[in-house]
């Protein structure tokens, strides 16, 4: 799988990492419904942590498009409910190729 963390590129996680990024995209939901800015902000920097501690950075010539893509870390609450699927960010596991 492919994530784009805004501003600072792709990277490619294994499924052991897409499955705890799944979790952290649940709390990263979960604080958007209860209107927490700063369960928010904290979810959103746990999964940038997460993607550049166990990805791999990809080179910026690498094109492929992004499976997933994480805003940066002080997105707004509005702007969170914008973005946001059903899904979260991150697909859900059964989805993908």
């Amino acid at each position: 799988m492919i994530v784009r963390l805004m501003g600072e590129g792709q990277f490619e996680v294994d499924d052991e990492l897409r499955a705890r990024l799944d979790a952290l995209d649940d709390d990263v939901a979960r604080a958007v419904e209860a209107g927490d800015e700063g369960a928010l902000w904290s979810g959103l920097q746990a999964l940038a942590d997460a993607v550049r501690s166990g990805g791999e950075k990809l080179a910026d010539e690498d094109l492929r498009p992004s499976d997933a893509i994480i805003p940066p870390e002080d997105l707004s609450l509005d702007e969170a409910r914008e973005l946001l699927t059903n899904e979260g960010f991150i697909p859900d596991l059964g989805d993908a190729a």
